[in-house]
């Protein structure tokens, strides 16, 4: 697929759009639309319709440097090493015609650790938006690769939505709960991670559905798993392996330091309460998993509204969730 040079003109996103990249080729489109029959296969024509409306041109983000990851560091103490991963990869593209790559990479660890949110400040980061794919609650095998179109209710997978119906010919895809895919004898929900991890085969990349070639080759994958054993070594051998530790308990605190300035400094109602969370507050919300923090913080923020406070304490905080949500830390 071909890549011109576009002059940036917006400075919405954290790294600068340099090039437009072409995800697929009009004429393939055009010779697959003109081949059906016209009372037959109306999605499958109307999306072809809609891709050759759309063109086949996305923007791609690329770094003319390596942008300023301080604050990413701070706010996700525990993720340092893959940090440094991404840092490498935005380094090897910044001032070159390349667009960004980054190697597939696996989020390990125990459940509400935070992978899903750095999922989503790498996204922020990037500027690419996020695709959202969790494998726990899949129904079906084929939402990745999309169906066949013979089949009734049959559309698009979620990897050629990202790429036909997004801006981005590289965004970021989060795979959920990779080991929770359910293993079904007649498709394998993993299957299209094969060629899609693979940097060769993903600049191909056929849809079930529309039969078309995607370039996925720049897409960023993400993938999160409590336990590997339930992932394929092929799979596995595609994506850098990262273990994610709980926090510390002082990474822990300073995590609910920066998610109480947050949530208090994106809601009109915060502006009622003090601007540092108490010390006793830090201390019991560092005993929870970052996942629960916020809903522990929202919960004392309505609690101290109640009662006509501008300072949260530490009875307004969840009683029973923090004894049930109480995790490991790394001393």
């Amino acid at each position: 697929m071909e890549s011109r040079s576009l002059v940036p003109h917006s400075t919405t996103f954290q790294l600068p759009i340099a090039q437009m990249r072409s995800v697929f080729e009009p004429a393939e489109v055009e010779r697959k639309l003109a081949k059906l029959s016209e009372r037959e296969h109306e999605s499958l024509r109307s999306t072809y319709q809609r891709m050759l409306e759309r063109g086949p041109d996305r923007f791609e983000v690329r770094p003319c440097g390596v942008p300023e990851m301080a604050p990413l560091y701070e706010a996700l103490p525990n993720f340092t090493e893959v940090l440094d991963d991404v840092k490498r990869h935005l380094a090897l593209s910044q001032d070159s015609r390349d667009g960004l790559e980054v190697t597939p990479m696996l989020l390990l660890g125990a459940p509400g650790i935070g992978k899903t949110h750095f999922a989503r400040q790498l996204a922020e980061l990037l500027g690419t938006g996020m695709s959202l794919v969790p494998m726990s609650s899949m129904t079906a095998g084929w939402l990745l690769s999309g169906a066949s179109s013979q089949w009734k209710g049959a559309r698009p997978g979620k990897v050629f939505e990202a790429l036909v119906e997004g801006q981005y010919a590289n965004p970021v895809i989060v795979v959920d709960e990779i080991d929770k895919a359910s293993a079904d004898a007649q498709y394998d929900p993993l299957g299209a991670l094969y060629s899609l991890l693979e940097h060769d085969t993903a600049g191909s990349f056929v849809d079930e559905f529309a039969e078309v070639s995607i370039d996925a080759s720049r897409v960023v994958w993400i993938t999160t798993a409590n336990d590997e054993r339930g992932i394929p070594e092929p799979i596995l051998n595609r994506m850098n392996v990262f273990e994610i530790e709980p926090p510390t308990l002082e990474q822990a605190r300073e995590i609910a330091r920066r998610l109480y300035l947050s949530i208090r400094g994106s809601h009109d109602w915060g502006r009622r309460f003090a601007d540092e969370a108490p010390a006793s507050v830090l201390d019991v919300l560092a005993e929870l998993a970052p996942r629960e923090m916020r809903r522990a913080l929202m919960t004392g923020f309505g609690n101290a509204r109640l009662d006509g406070r501008d300072e949260l304490q530490v009875d307004d905080l969840p009683r029973g969730g923090s004894q049930r949500l109480r995790m490991g830390f790394v001393q």
